[in-house]
């Protein structure tokens, strides 16, 4: 017998998720972005609220409370991954004194799961728990290169063209992969996919920091040093 699953429990994740991609975001915004009903909306603010997971970041709008840590402190197997990749990241942020961060695929989405932010007053800051988009992002085209054709193709939506197989092959031999402002004006991120022992992708080691630190020459530098760590997470 089929089960009949509950509305409000799939759209108040919904909003949960939301939340957490656009914070600070207040509720007309998220139910524009969601398609749904503001006074729906609103209910699952409160009900998320008062469980603790969001609160109020003022001007009417809501952001996720550190409640969440909890979840990423349950096991799993990539607190594994980001315990090794712990002091790779301290040493990366101290290298090159840019943000260093650790993604892991989670469905069709990549997910921050450990984040060391650069000392500089500016820089990027990208929270754990933060879902990373799965298209033209320095993760997504890291990864990319490792899956398989069916795999790159639900992720793309379509099979690689030409230029994008070229990209991959390209990706693979340098070990690293750049976005320079496609996601985020202004920002540039350098990313190295982890790999197991099969080379199926664990995870992305990223740098990312402003596009007026991180210049063509600077990015091929800092990618190097990104894949070597990358190798040495591969590897260990």
């Amino acid at each position: 017998m089929a089960v009949k699953r509950g509305q409000s429990g799939g759209r108040m994740l919904q909003v949960f998720e939301a939340v957490a991609a656009a914070q600070p975001i207040g509720v007309s915004a998220l139910a524009r972005l969601l398609g749904a009903d503001k006074s729906a909306v609103q209910r699952d603010l409160m009900t998320l609220a008062d469980a603790g997971w969001i609160r109020s970041a003022g001007d009417a709008k809501w952001e996720l409370t550190l409640r969440i840590l909890t979840l990423a402190r349950t096991p799993h197997s990539s607190n594994d991954l980001r315990q090794r990749a712990r002091p790779v990241l301290e040493t990366l942020r101290s290298a090159t004194g840019e943000t260093a961060y650790l993604t892991v695929p989670d469905g069709g989405h990549f997910v921050v799961i450990d984040a060391l932010e650069s000392p500089q007053v500016l820089r990027m800051a990208p929270p754990v728990g933060m879902v990373v988009p799965s298209h033209g992002s320095a993760t997504a085209r890291a990864v990319l290169p490792y899956l398989s054709a069916p795999e790159q193709r639900d992720l793309l939506s379509a099979p690689p063209d030409a230029d994008l197989l070229a990209q991959f092959a390209a990706t693979r031999a340098r070990g690293y992969a750049v976005n320079d402002g496609d996601i985020v004006a202004g920002a540039v991120a350098i990313a190295s996919a982890v790999l197991g022992p099969d080379e199926r992708p664990l995870g992305t080691l990223v740098l990312t920091g402003p596009s007026e630190r991180l210049g063509p020459e600077r990015r091929a530098l800092l990618g190097g040093q990104l894949a070597g760590a990358a190798r040495l997470l591969s590897a260990a």
